[in-house]
This record gives C-alpha cells, structure tokens and sequence, in this order.
C-alpha cells in the first residue's frame, strides 16, 4: 500500500484553486491569448498605412507579419518547456510585460527595421505566454464538467481574435492611427497583469540546466524553415529552389528532431504527448481546420475588399459575424455538449460544418445577386460554429492525461500546429488562387471584367480545395473513432486513482 500511494502523490497535480478564484483565472488567461491571436492578423489591413509611413519598401514589407510568425511558430517547444522550468505564473507574467513592452516600441517605430524587430520580439514572448496561459487553464481547472465550460470559453476567445483582429486593425487604421494597432496591446496587458494575484502559484518542474539543447536547435530551425518556406511559396512559387529548399531542410530537421527526442534522457518534446491516440486526433483535426481556415480569411477579405468594393471597416465587419459565432460554436455549443456527445462525434462535426460553410462560397460569381444574405452569412455562420466548437473540443482532448512537467509544452505543440497549419494553409489556397487566376487571364485576356471573374474563379476553386481537406479530415476522425481506443480515460482526480490502485491491491 505504501509504495502506491506514494506513485499517486507523485503523478497528482498540484492543489485547485478555491471555488472562489478558479473562476477568475479565465478572464486573465483568455485575455492574454486574445491578445497573442490578436496581433498575428491585427496588423494586416493596417500594413499599407505603415508601409507608407515607414518607407518600407514592397519587397521587405511582409516581414511585419512574418518576423512574428517566425518567432512565435518556431520558438513554442522552447516556451513551453521554460514555462516549466520557471514555472507558468511566473512565465505568464513574463510573457505579458514582455508582449507590452514590444509592442509599445513597435507602436513608436520610426523605421522599417525597428517594427520588425519589434514584431519579432512580440513574436519571441508569444512562444512564452501562450504555452503558459493554456497550462494554468489546465492546471486551474480538473473537473471535468468545469474544464469543458473554461475551455470552451477560452477556445471561443481565442479562435475569435484571429476574426476580430481584421475588424479591430480596420477600426483603428481608418479612425485612429495604424500604431494603435500596437499600442491597444498595453492596457490589455495591464488588465491581465492586475487579474496575475488571483493566479494560483505554481511550482516549477525541471531545470534549464538539463534543457535538450539538441532538441532545441532542431525543433527552432526545423519549424522556422518551415513556415518561412510556407510564407515564401505564393511570392515565389513551390518550385522555387529557395522555398524547396526551405521546406525539405525543415522536413528533414524536424525528422532528425523525432529521433532525438526518442533517445533523449529529459527531451525538450516526450513523444508520447504526440503518440497518444486521444491528442493525437486533436492535434491533426487542428492543423486540418487552420490550414482551411486562414486561407478563407484571406480570401474573404480580399473579395469583399476587391470584388465588392467594401471598406477595410466593413469588410471587417462582415468577418465578426464569423467571430461571434465562433463564441457561440465554442462556448454553447461544445461547452454544452461536453460528456454528453463523444469528442470524435463534435469534432467530426466542426469540420463538417467549416466545410459545408466553404462549399457555399465555391458558388460565388462576379455578379450574384445578394450576396450578403444568400451567400456571406450562411458561410460565417457554419464556419464560425465549426471552428469554435472544434477548438474547444480539441483544447480538452489535446490535454488529457496531462501532468504538471508536461503541461506547458503540450500547450506548446498545441499552438505549434495551429501556426504550422495556418502558414502551411495560407500559402497552400493562395497560391491555388493565384496560379487558376493567372490561367484564366491567358485564356480571358486582362480587361477589367475578365480579372474580377478570373478572381473570383481563383478563390473557388481553392476554397473547392478547402472544403476537400475538411471533408477528408472529418471521414478519417470517423475511421479513427470506430477503432477500439486504447487510451485510457482521462483521470478526475487523485481520489479517483486512489481508488483503483486500492481495489487492484485488493484484488491481488
């Protein structure tokens, strides 16, 4: 019996927060992940003030959105793993000054070169606070019925920043100043920085003197080729020897990076938090939606903005009808249903109606009629439920079975395959679009009419695509979800597994 219980003391998470508090720490952590979603799409529609303000030039112009997606995307493994050294209070903490702190010097950049740098930096304490807001989530919140309200909550903040962030960079560009788009990072910072206290403390797990150093190079060079690779496809071509380059350098690093980590003694990434079936199907059905969806919302702002000639306002506008039902998809819909339908079943299901959204926009012409009404809200409305209902299924299921030393860099290969899987997905349909329009044009010639329509033409036909990946992703969580699954099921609480060990002993 002793030698039992003392394995149960060893694997328990530390002590929930009261009753009291618990419910605190979700406005502060989902405050700090809106703001990191946030900044990866604010600053699009607000590029061509900057770029104009800044003299930046058009061939070093996308390193504002790139030297954060470079930064973010390849250094979370390593975030995670810090979170656990220093500990995630701390780390949270960390990472919100740090974010305010670059983004007040970039919303004060007088040059090009000072807002990339700035960009990176936000990008650089991203990697630490987002893998550090998750796991404090995961560690707050055991109860099951309690977890899939917070999570559901969380994912809808979350998945409706990347929507609300080209509605706010409208809003501020068009009545302030494109720098707001920076500066409204500091007093959110400070609202979740004042709301830290209510966070209980945590202890830290590991030590950066045992950091896989190996583990690290790889895992940062490998992600970095690879989204640099994804971002350098649609201006250059995927046959460009410096994108193939890039990809199959990062292909073959992140390869080399799995066999280390097979062998190491305290891997940066154990591979078990990817082999396990449950996180497994979480984190592929992740990638699957963002390598749809962020083409789509390229493709959505473009139309609105090029065919139909709104404002950056109003096109950002018709993209919070997709933010708020994503709220919805996220927090009723999937926090309702948690426990009571089974995760594959709402997963499946999210990818569905994300895909049944996509395929009503492969109908689009130059000249239909209404297309608000029969064609953009239906569409915003299921993808918006679908993607909410997803990320909060996938957050639960993607953190099952999680103890206090793995938590934050599970949380950081959560984040790492929604950058990898947005980078791959954006560059993907771009470039679709952009090579189906130019074929058209040759065959249409280039008049005015012509190019709309050979526009339009490009963005279905890749949406076309978008809504193939999403079907093929729902069909293979099916075929997962009849094999038996040989997870077990997620622990409730200490109690629980002293339970089990007491009637195994027994039973012995």
């Amino acid at each position: 019996m002793r030698v039992i219980v003392t394995d149960i003391k060893q694997e328990a998470p530390a002590p929930a927060a009261p009753p009291a508090k618990r419910w605190w720490v979700l406005p502060v952590v989902s405050l700090a992940q809106l703001m990191v979603v946030l900044d990866a799409t604010i600053v699009n529609i607000a590029l061509p003030s900057a770029q104009q303000d800044l003299g930046m030039t058009d061939a070093d112009r996308h390193w504002v959105i790139t030297a954060y997606a470079l930064a973010f995307g390849g250094l979370l493994l390593v975030g995670g793993r810090v979170c656990g050294a220093l500990g995630h209070r701390r780390s949270f903490t960390l990472g919100l000054i740090g974010f305010a702190v670059a983004s007040g010097i970039g919303g004060a950049a007088n040059s090009g070169g000072v807002l990339f740098a700035a960009r990176a930096g936000q990008g650089v304490f991203a990697a630490l606070l987002a893998p550090a807001a998750l796991s404090l989530l995961i560690l707050t919140f055991t109860d099951g019925r309690e977890r899939g309200k917070a999570f559901g909550v969380f994912a809808g903040v979350g998945a409706g920043g990347a929507a609300l962030g080209v509605v706010a960079g409208g809003l501020l560009t068009e009545y302030a100043d494109w720098r707001w788009c920076l500066y409204v990072n500091i007093p959110m910072a400070a609202i979740a920085l004042l709301g830290v206290p209510l966070i209980k403390r945590d202890r830290p797990s590991g030590s950066l003197r045992r950091l896989d150093l190996p583990g690290v190079l790889l895992s940062v060079t490998g992600l970095v080729c690879l989204v640099y690779g994804f971002t350098q496809a649609e201006p250059h071509g995927w046959g460009d020897p410096k994108v193939l380059a890039l990809l199959i350098g990062g292909v073959v690093l992140l390869g080399l990076f799995v066999l280390v980590e097979a062998r190491a003694g305290h891997p940066l990434l154990p591979l078990h938090i990817l082999t396990h079936r449950t996180r497994g199907i979480a984190f592929a059905s992740v990638c699957v939606m963002f390598i749809a969806m962020f083409g789509f919302y390229l493709f959505v702002s473009y139309y609105t903005q090029t065919i139909l000639g709104y404002s950056p306002v109003k096109a950002g506008m018709t993209l919070l009808v997709n933010a708020v039902c994503t709220t919805i998809g996220a927090m009723l819909i999937a926090g309702k249903s948690n426990g009571r339908v089974p995760a594959n079943v709402l997963i499946a299901g999210s990818l569905l109606s994300a895909g049944l959204g996509m395929l009503i926009l492969t109908q689009l012409e130059t000249d239909s009629s209404n297309v608000f009404a029969a064609y953009l809200t239906p569409s915003m409305i299921l993808t918006g439920l679908g993607l909410g209902c997803l990320l909060a299924t996938a957050t639960d299921r993607a953190t099952v079975q999680l103890g206090h030393a793995d938590a934050g860099v599970a949380s950081a290969a959560y984040n790492t395959v929604q950058q990898v899987g947005a980078a791959f997905g954006t560059a993907l349909l771009n470039s679709i679009a952009t090579s189906v329009t130019g074929e058209y044009l040759k065959e249409h010639g280039a008049g005015r009419a012509a190019v709309n329509a050979g526009t339009v033409h490009g963005y279905t036909v890749a949406l076309w695509v978008a809504f193939g990946i999403l079907l093929a992703g729902a069909l293979a969580v099916a075929v997962f979800s009849q094999r038996r699954n040989r997870d077990p099921s997620p622990p409730s609480s200490p109690r629980t597994s002293l339970a089990l060990s007491r009637s195994e002993l027994s039973s012995r």
